[in-house]
């Protein structure tokens, strides 16, 4: 199988994990380019991860290149419709980070104009190219009938620092579509939505920093069968993890986001350990790894990846239409 050759938008640290993930992946990746508004910025982070990868200025200058054949947008979320629209255009695969967009109907487009370019789309959530998620699903099958389900992500910010002291952190800045659910919420959604589908009805609400964005939130889904909560925030380390609970067992997740610390409880209180944890750059090694596989065996074709993304993104716009979170210019 011939090299992928990709270039990445941003130079954050996600993308360093995630360049550092791919170096695990050799035979099969190859960072090409690096695009930073700042070049001499830009030609540093490549250096840093020991790459003699090409340094553009601006997307639209990567994306003509003939150096990539792929790209991993790590920008900030405002910036994402726009960036994949652009590679896409170009002919280039494009794994962008999550969330894909705000607006679903853009999410929509977006798929639509890749599967007429015969290229592959996708959001960058680890959990859903990790072997423990048929673990997780094989799990909930042995719990029964399910009726109650928790899915927690709340994490201290290491910028809230920053806010406390006047400042506004680009996560905490509504102009770029940010938050705690945009940033953290979402991992509890795609939970729900892969184990359960999409719910008859959503109840959210939430709370917000001075800067306008959501510090915290919650959400309820209802189903017909079940109730699902999902709790997330940016101002506060939770300890108790996520859990799904049925008549025959439940299962207990560490962090929900990796599928991490994941236990298998039985009625009687026996515990069975599931899945422990790998470090992150191996998670997202996994990730870009099977994202370029898929695209080199031309495997661009809809699937299941691509209808719960939009299902996930439906159902983040009613969450955040009920809890009163607003970013300017689309809503």
């Amino acid at each position: 199988m011939p090299k992928m050759r990709y270039g990445v938008v941003g130079t954050s640290w996600i993308t360093r994990c995630m360049i550092m993930g791919a170096k695990t992946h050799p035979s099969l990746l190859e960072l090409t380019a690096v695009c930073s508004r700042d070049r001499e910025r830009g030609a540093a982070f490549a250096a840093s991860v020991g790459s003699d990868a090409k340094v553009f200025t601006s997307p639209a200058e990567m994306a003509a290149s003939d150096c990539i054949d792929m790209v991993y947008i790590a920008s900030p979320n405002a910036c994402h419709a726009e960036q994949c629209r652009l590679f896409l255009q170009a002919g280039k695969h494009v794994l962008c980070e999550k969330p894909l967009y705000a607006v679903p109907e853009e999410v929509a487009s977006l798929q639509q104009l890749a599967r007429e370019k015969g290229l592959l789309f996708r959001e960058a959530i680890i959990m859903l190219y990790q072997p423990q998620l048929e673990v997780l699903r094989q799990a909930v099958a042995r719990c029964g009938r399910v009726s109650m389900a928790h899915f927690d992500f709340c994490q201290f910010s290491s910028k809230y620092e920053a806010y406390a002291q006047g400042e506004c952190p680009n996560i905490f800045n509504p102009a770029l579509h940010t938050g705690a659910l945009m940033d953290l919420g979402v991992y509890c959604v795609y939970p729900a939505l892969y184990l359960f589908g999409e719910p008859e009805k959503a109840q959210a609400t939430a709370t917000f920093l001075r800067t306008g964005a959501d510090g915290e939130g919650a959400a309820l889904l209802s189903y017909p069968d079940k109730q699902v909560v999902l709790t997330y925030s940016k101002t506060g380390q939770a300890a108790a993890g996520s859990q799904i609970v049925g008549d025959k067992g439940a299962v207990r997740i560490g962090a929900i986001s990796r599928l991490e610390q994941m236990v298998f409880c039985e009625q009687d209180g026996t515990e069975h350990v599931l899945h422990t944890g790998e470090e992150k750059h191996v998670l997202m090694g996994r990730e870009i790894a099977a994202f370029a596989e898929e695209a080199l065996r031309g495997a661009c074709c809809p699937g299941e990846k691509d209808s719960l993304a939009l299902a996930v993104s439906r159902c983040m716009a009613e969450m955040r239409r009920q809890a009163g979170v607003r970013f300017p210019g689309i809503e």
